[in-house]
């Protein structure tokens, strides 16, 4: 390279393959998410203990995990713009001590209403921490891998999920509820010098910013050994606009693919949470044991871990947003053929197995799509903002079972209720891909 030449920090990303120095930005982040999905999942667990331990009933138990849903939904508009300002590693790490410290806080609560404070405030620190995952590992995958790489670093929040609910279902017994909480915070906190280490702030954040040459030039020797960047100019494609990160994802070029994908987010997490709220209760109610109903409702996560990676490949290969939309429709198919099955447990978890596969599947898919369809200036804000407004969905689905249940419906017709919000994201993610195609068509004539 002769020196003093420009040099396309994106291009030169996407001109190679996967090293050994991007494949630990991704096991890291994954490490990260892990955690996120220990944390979230555990609770539910615990509520039994601590309701014991405490003399409350279920229903005055709902603070305890809304104030999650709603320090998530906090913690996703607050830090991704955040990061757009300050730099994604910056407040990752932020992110992790926050909720590091406040589960370990939590764990000495002594009231309901103090538990449902840390609650919320570690549900900021986790709202933050995933999509800036999400951001970094996409910023550092070459773009022929990328979908792939950030659904299957994604996969970490399921299997934390699992590891949660193995972890709590044994410690809880042995050392109680708090134990749990305990090891949720000590996790991230021991995590962060690891992180503070090893991960690299984004080179394309950098570049924007215009950081010091010699700390770019460092990043990209890792990635590519044999270049001579010395006197290089680093630049992107797309330049640093004038503004918010937040005004930035409503700029003409960006707006219809903003609410679009917004859509699509609020969607299938109404449905997800809906879900995985409601249907070992909806389960159980055909009349099948206990532990049939868990299993049963196992396959959702298993199915959704599957997915995941399949449509990672998938969408690397073929138009990724025809891929979702194929994707959610048949989620909607196998949610309403789970309420026709329940006369065989068999067939249901098939059905389950499935709905999970394409939902939670495409939900994975989404986040790695949203961090591609973002400029540099803005992706952080862009992914934890449609993560914020998906949180809304999910806050909507985890109160919605509830409803349904309220209303005395035959299950067939609950779960084709269930369903229809799985269309709508369908053909949110059809009309994003029509209007990035026409995007794409205008681009190239001009």
């Amino acid at each position: 390279m002769p020196t003093g030449s420009n040099v396309n920090v994106s291009e030169l990303i996407n001109r190679h393959g996967m090293t050994g120095f991007q494949l630990v930005v991704a096991v890291l982040c994954f490490l990260v998410v892990a955690i996120d999905g220990f944390d979230t999942a555990s609770i539910g667990f615990l509520a039994p203990a601590i309701g014991a331990e405490w003399g409350i009933g279920p229903q005055q138990m709902a603070p305890l995990f809304g104030a999650g849903l709603f320090g998530l939904m906090g913690g996703a508009f607050l830090f991704g713009p955040l990061a757009d300002m300050f730099g994604r590693k910056t407040i990752l790490l932020v992110c992790v001590v926050f909720f590091g410290a406040a589960s370990i806080a939590a764990s000495y609560s002594t009231s309901l209403p103090m538990l449902v404070a840390l609650r919320f405030l570690t549900g900021l620190g986790l709202g933050g921490a995933m999509p800036n995952s999400i951001t970094l590992t996409s910023e550092y995958c070459p773009e022929r891998h990328r979908l792939f790489m950030v659904t299957s670093m994604f996969c970490g929040f399921t299997i934390g999920s699992a590891i949660g609910g193995l972890a709590s279902a044994h410690m809880v017994g042995a050392y109680g509820w708090r134990s749990v909480l305990l090891l949720g915070g000590v996790l991230p906190v021991a995590l962060v010098p690891l992180l503070a280490w090893r991960l690299p702030e984004s080179a394309r954040y950098l570049v924007l910013q215009g950081k010091n040459p010699r700390r770019i030039t460092a990043i990209l020797k890792r990635i590519s050994p044999s270049e001579d960047f010395a006197g290089a100019r680093f630049q992107l494609a797309h330049g640093k606009a004038a503004g918010s990160p937040i005004g930035h994802l409503f700029r003409p070029d960006l707006i219809i693919g903003t609410l679009l994908l917004w859509l699509a987010f609020f969607s299938s997490l109404l449905v997800i949470y809906l879900l995985s709220s409601w249907l070992p209760t909806l389960i159980k109610s055909t009349g099948v044991s206990l532990a049939t109903a868990s299993v049963v409702t196992a396959m959702f996560q298993v199915g959704g871990t599957l997915g995941a990676i399949a449509l990672g490949w998938l969408m690397d290969r073929f138009n990724p947003q025809y891929v979702l939309a194929v994707c959610y429709a048949s989620a909607a198919v196998f949610i309403a053929a789970i309420g026709s099955l329940t006369a065989s447990p068999l067939l249901v978890g098939i059905a389950i197995f499935f709905a999970g596969f394409c939902i939670s599947g495409a939900q994975v898919g989404a986040n790695a799509l949203s961090a591609s369809f973002y400029p540099t200036d803005c992706r952080a804000t862009g992914v934890s903002w449609a993560n914020g407004m998906g949180r809304t969905g999910s806050v909507l689905g985890s109160m919605g079972g509830g409803t349904l249940l309220a209303m005395n419906l035959p299950l067939p017709s609950i779960f084709l209720i269930v369903g229809l919000p799985a269309l709508v994201g369908g053909a949110a993610m059809l009309a994003f891909g029509l209007y990035r195609g026409a995007r794409a068509r205008r681009l190239a004539l001009a």
